[in-house]
This record gives structure tokens, sequence and C-alpha cells, in this order.
């Protein structure tokens, strides 16, 4: 990308609101995620056995993952969204994925027709509905983007999509895709797996079943509380240092969150309250994914940028399956979470050596 005039400002005021809504929905991918998690022991205790499968720790890791593979195959589809919002507006298709996801998690629940126990967690999913209106009306679409599609200008969806693999754009939706595909492994073979991991570690020590249940839950909020903080302290550290000197920055808090809290922490006799402690900054750098919401629209011009932003962010995920898939397997024959997950904090070393190939948009207007 040539270089151009600053922007006046570091970010526009619409550019914040995208990146909180963005932001708000990597949350709701996450939130079912989480859901999962933390109800992955119970759910599976009670399932495994009906089908004739001893719920061992092993067995419980092993299948796990493989849910958390299938979900990530079905997460990586989710691609197609992307040139229906370059046809028909960012605002539109978002509020339409929210009521599909919402809607879709709700009756994982009304299928089975709990009205206890751990199937109850899968009906708050139906409450991320509630943001629609905020979407609508506190989020709007690019000027030039209402500009080209009042004269009448939008473009067929495939050529949107296929204009992200153009000359001018090949290079980097693949390393964006590769980024992309770092952040998902940290985010599903290290986050995703904490609440089982704290449990683990309390029954260990000694806590009591549903005081290691409860536990696991604090140690989500942790996570949480790390990622919250992580997402605001992100966009003024891109403004001031660069998006790949922040992304590498967030990339390294996970690569020793992981290594060492999975690795070493994790086996400690004592190991709850250090890895409590881990869980914050595995949080704090877990919030890695904001950067592509500020990142990604800024390398991309507006008639394709849906699809560059869902083509990168999802592509990476069918691998992601397949590595979290071999998480689970690991899981299973060593019948212990933290060495197999610990593995997975080499993706990070990766993305830091391909960091510096990345384009640097800080202070270039976005692209129209």
């Amino acid at each position: 990308m040539t270089n151009v005039a600053a922007r006046p400002t570091p970010l526009t005021p619409n550019q914040i609101r995208g990146f909180w809504a963005a932001w708000a929905g990597w949350a709701l991918d996450g939130m079912d995620s989480f859901i999962y998690s933390l109800v992955l022991v119970p759910a599976l205790t009670e399932l495994l056995p009906r089908s004739g499968i001893e719920a061992t720790a092993g067995n419980i890791g092993f299948y796990g993952s493989v849910l958390f593979a299938l979900f990530l195959v079905g997460w990586g589809v989710s691609m197609i969204w992307g040139p229906i919002a370059d046809r028909f507006g960012r605002v539109r298709t978002l509020t339409l994925t929210i009521l599909c996801y919402s809607l879709f998690t709700f009756l994982a629940n009304y299928s089975v027709g709990a009205k206890y126990g751990w199937r109850w967690m899968f009906v708050v999913g139906g409450t991320p509905a509630l943001l629609i209106t905020f979407i609508r009306y506190g989020v709007r679409e690019s000027e030039t983007w209402r500009r080209r599609a009042e004269s009448g200008q939008r473009p067929p969806m495939m050529e949107a999509f296929t204009k992200i693999f153009s000359p001018v754009y090949a290079r980097r939706t693949l390393l964006n895709s590769l980024f992309l595909l770092v952040s998902i492994v940290g985010l599903w073979a290290g986050s995703v797996y904490v609440p089982t991991s704290v449990r683990e570690i309390a029954l260990r020590q000694g806590i009591a079943g549903g005081d290691a249940t409860r536990l696991a839950s604090y140690g989500t909020m942790v996570l949480s509380v790390g990622t919250i903080l992580g997402c605001i302290v992100l966009p003024p550290l891109a403004d001031r240092f660069g998006r790949r000197l922040t992304l590498g920055l967030y990339f390294a808090v996970m690569f020793f969150s992981i290594a060492v809290g999975f690795g070493y922490i994790f086996y400690l006799p004592n190991a709850l309250a250090p890895f409590f402690a881990v869980l914050f900054f595995l949080g704090v750098g877990g919030a890695n994914f904001a950067m592509y919401t500020i990142w990604l629209p800024e390398q991309y011009s507006t008639e394709c940028r849906g699809s560059a932003f869902a083509f990168a962010t999802s592509v990476g995920r069918f691998a992601g399956a397949g590595i979290t898939f071999l998480v689970g397997a690991g899981v299973a024959r060593f019948h212990t979470i933290g060495t197999p997950v610990a593995i997975t904090s080499i993706a990070f070393l990766i993305g830091l050596l391909l960091l510096p190939f990345g384009e640097e948009t800080r202070g270039q207007v976005l692209p129209s």
C-alpha cells in the first residue's frame, strides 16, 4: 500500500463504534464456547455412559475436542457472510448473523427439552439478540458504502470475494489468514480448556467436586476480566506503536501464558493460585482478536472489505479444527491437559516470525 496522508485523528467515531460492535461479535463467538467449556465435564460425564463410553478424564478431553473441532468447521463456513455484507451492508448482515446465532443456540436447549441442570446454560445463548437494537441504531454503514449503494454500484457477491485474491490483495489475504490461524489456535487450544484445567487442579488438591466446578467458573471470570482490559488498551497501543508491533506484544503474552501456565504451573503441587494469576494474562493476550477489527478493514477497499474480513477470520478455523482434534488426541494419550495444550504455544512463535511481513496501516486513511 502506498503512503498517503495521515488521518487527522487516530480513529474516527464510526471506527470506534465499529470496533466495539465487532468486539461484541467476537465476544458472542466466544460466549457459547465458554458456556460449553464450563459444562463440558458434567455434560459429557452424563452423556458418554449413555453411548457405552466410560467417562474418564481422557475420554472427556478427547470427545470434548471432537465437538470443539466440529464447532470450528461450522465456524469456518461462516465466511459466506462476507460477500453478503459487501452486497447488502455490514449492519444488516451483522444483525442477521446475531439472530441466527441466538436462535440456534436457544434451540440447542429447546430440542433436548431440559428444564434444569447444565442444559439451562445454553438458554443464555438467546440473549445476544438483545444487542440488535444497539447495532441497528448505534453503528452506521460507512459513507462510501452508502454512496455506492444509493448509486447502484454495489458489487456482485462473488466479484467482491474474488477481489481479495487479486494481485493487489492476495499476499495480505494469505498473511492475515495465517495471523488469524495463530489466534484461533491460542483461543481454542488454550482458553477453552481453562475451566476443565481449573477443575482438574482443584480436584487434585482435594477440593470437592461442586467447589471445583465453582472455581472453574471463577477462573473463566478472571480470564474474561483480562480480555476486557486487553481490548480496552489495544486501540491506543495500536495507534502509538503500530498494528504489527502491538499484535506481536499480544502474541508474546499468549506464548508465555500458555507455555508456562499449562506446561509448568499446571503440574505444581499447589498450582491453583499461580494458575489463576496466569489466567489473567492469558485473557489479556486473548484480546489479540480485537486487533483484527481495526487492522483488517484498513487493508481493503470498501467493495471487498466484508469478504476479506470474513475469509481471513474463518478459513483458519478449518485448520484450527484439526489442531483442536490433535490436542484432544494428546489429552487422551497422555491423560493430561497440560502438555498437549502447552505445545500449541509454538503457534505464537510462528506468528511473531510472520508479523514483519504484514501490512502496517498506522496513520493511513481508510481505503475507499
